[in-house]
């Protein structure tokens, strides 16, 4: 999956595809370099980021959904709200990426019900203004299946087919570092769940906090690209259904490699 995002304030790429001409080449590019869907997204979910009403992200996503779709270039919607999906689907998007698990909006369970499109539900606790306050786990991993657990059962009781879900444990989102990390290791945890699971950690800020420069800074947004890749590859040794990335032709190259190899996927190991 190939990130797209159509926002000025985004974590790593904000502004710069902002306006639709460079939006759509770059939607087109990701394609090209190997993402089996492009994922737009109109409000930024970094953390303390502001909201943006339906109307502006509506006037962000779908003028460059229908452009791309007419490429012929498959995508996802990477929003909360229903509204917004709705019009993303009319335009083109065929599946809906929601961060929040459909809890920001209790109308998104109908919309995707009736369009019969696969359902990303992220692992959320909250918005962006205050999520990071929320990270409080006495066993992430543990806690984070439970919860996804519930979305799914939610979901389904909504009428939205349980073979058309898959799940994020939501790295960055009401998680610090050490959250993220575990949720790595024991990703065989989530995959365990029985549902295909999204695994998106690129360039995020605690890859940039493992990697600090001789002074002891977190190694910049653009300059994490290699620890991204180690962590798709993991992932998707692991089992995971599919990664999200920013560089998707770096990303696709190691996955190249790792499947020339004939390597088994690593053993799952469950916590005791």
């Amino acid at each position: 999956m190939g990130v797209l995002n159509v926002t000025p304030d985004s974590f790593s790429d904000g502004g710069r595809y902002a306006g639709l001409e460079a939006a759509v080449a770059h939607g087109v590019a990701l394609h090209r370099d190997g993402a089996d869907v492009v994922d737009i997204g109109g409000e930024s979910t970094r953390p303390g980021a502001d909201r943006v009403d339906a109307p502006t992200e509506i006037s962000r996503v779908v003028p460059v959904i229908r452009e791309l779709a007419a490429a012929g270039v498959p995508l996802s919607i990477d929003t909360t709200r229903a509204a917004v999906a709705a019009a993303a689907i009319e335009a083109g998007a065929a599946v809906v990426n929601d961060v929040s698990g459909g809890l920001a909006d209790p109308g998104m369970a109908a919309v995707v019900a009736d369009a019969g499109c696969p359902w990303i539900l992220m692992h959320w606790r909250g918005h962006s203004r205050r999520m990071q306050e929320l990270a409080d786990y006495r066993d992430v991993v543990a806690e984070v299946c439970d919860e996804l657990r519930q979305r799914v059962d939610d979901a389904v009781a909504a009428g939205v087919d349980p073979a058309r879900i898959v799940l994020d444990p939501g790295l960055g989102f009401a998680k610090r570092g050490e959250h993220n990390w575990a949720l790595s290791a024991r990703l065989g945890e989530l995959i365990a769940l029985g549902r295909p699971v999204l695994f998106a950690a690129s360039r995020k800020s605690y890859l940039g906090r493992l990697l600090v420069d001789a002074k002891g800074e977190p190694r910049p947004v653009d300059d994490r690209e290699a620890a991204t890749i180690a962590t798709s590859v993991l992932a998707v040794a692991a089992g995971a259904w599919g990664v999200r990335v920013h560089d998707v032709r770096a990303t696709a190259d190691a996955l190249a490699v790792w499947r020339a190899t004939g390597s088994p996927r690593l053993e799952r190991h469950t916590h005791e």
